[in-house]
């Protein structure tokens, strides 16, 4: 295997690590019945994405995007 494979299955280990901690640190979306009434709207509710739960979505985004990219780049034969 090439210097350039071996360093992209470590990147892809190391994004699909990050991605299953990112994911399960996430709370479920689930509101229960405060959807119904308008409950679930509160401050940190509608500035989400300045929020950590913002973050972590963002991140999670970008691994993903990064898992793909990596799946593809290491299944092209003309990389050694």
């Amino acid at each position: 295997m090439s210097g350039i494979r071996i360093f992209l299955i470590i990147l892809m280990v190391l994004d699909c690590i990050g991605l299953v901690a990112i994911v399960l640190m996430q709370e479920g979306r689930t509101q229960g019945l405060g959807a119904i009434s308008g409950a679930a709207e509160t401050y940190w509710g509608k500035n989400r994405a300045r929020s950590m739960e913002g973050r972590m979505e963002k991140i999670t985004v970008v691994l993903s995007i990064l898992f793909f990219v990596l799946a593809i780049l290491l299944n092209m034969k003309a990389i050694p």
